[in-house]
């Protein structure tokens, strides 16, 4: 148990970025992810707002409180009261911390754009966040309490992201784009701001640390400037591309529903 929670520091070496390890690991938790999602999804898909929203309730408080326990036992452990400053929520996967919260508690079209929010994201941070950790893998051995914490944040963020998907709970009205932006880049400010002041690398605006986002660190050879605005414009792209392949499934269900009528 000591050397699962990595008191004194992780005695045995790490398996290491995409090792048979890592894969299956992250496998096991993505498919159980999914699953889980389609079942309670499609199961409510014809109820009311209300049975939904109960499903991500749920999920919003075990995230939250799994997630609070995980910061304050990383303080314990590290012996650092301030070593929350280096888990303040302002990752994608993180930000479920505030954005699952509004989109099962608030209303109206905050409640619509937290729903979308989480909806775009938790998918892109269930699968990118479990598959890419290379700053985790490379750090610590795979079952570990850095790599299971991890991957049960991102899984859960990407299961709320597919129950949305697949309980017919997204919107996506054009009308609250904007909005979309808007928790977009009030994270990214925030997130950049937390990095000059800690310093630290949230949203890996500064750098790669070993994920993907180096191909585009070393493209732009580290530049301070453009490497921050390379990583937000993938952000903007990304929202782009998902609002765009959104709309041209719905209009293909809507085309085939007048065909059958």
């Amino acid at each position: 148990m000591k050397e699962f929670f990595g008191f004194g520091g992780y005695q045995r070496t790490p398996e290491g970025f995409l090792s048979w390890q890592h894969l299956v690991f992250v496998s096991a938790a993505t498919v159980i992810m999914i699953c889980l999602a389609a079942y309670l999804g499609l199961k409510r898909r014809h109820s009311d707002h209300k049975t939904k929203n109960k499903v991500l309730a749920v999920t919003a408080i075990v995230f939250d409180v799994l997630e609070i326990s995980r910061i304050v036992f990383l303080c314990f452990r590290n012996e650092n009261p301030w070593d929350w400053l280096h888990n303040l929520p302002l990752f994608l996967c993180t930000i479920s911390l505030i954005a699952l919260p509004l989109a099962a508690f608030s209303s109206g079209r905050l409640q619509e754009a937290a729903l979308d929010f989480a909806f775009i994201f938790g998918m892109l941070g269930g699968i990118l966040g479990n598959y890419g950790a290379g700053q985790n893998y490379n750090a610590y051995p795979v079952i570990s309490f850095d790599n299971v914490s991890s991957c049960i944040m991102h899984s859960i963020t990407g299961f709320a992201s597919f129950y949305i998907a697949f309980a017919g709970m997204a919107s996506m009205k054009k009308k609250n784009i904007w909005l979309t932006f808007c928790i977009l880049f009030g994270f990214c400010g925030a997130a950049y701001i937390a990095n000059i002041t800690i310093p630290y690398n949230y949203m890996f605006l500064m750098r790669g640390d070993g994920t993907p986002y180096d191909i585009f660190y070393n493209l732009v050879n580290g530049s301070p400037v453009l490497y921050p605005l390379t990583v937000v414009g993938l952000f903007v792209l990304y929202i782009v591309v998902f609002y765009t392949v959104f709309y041209m499934i719905r209009k293909r269900k809507e085309k085939r529903q007048n065909e059958k009528s």
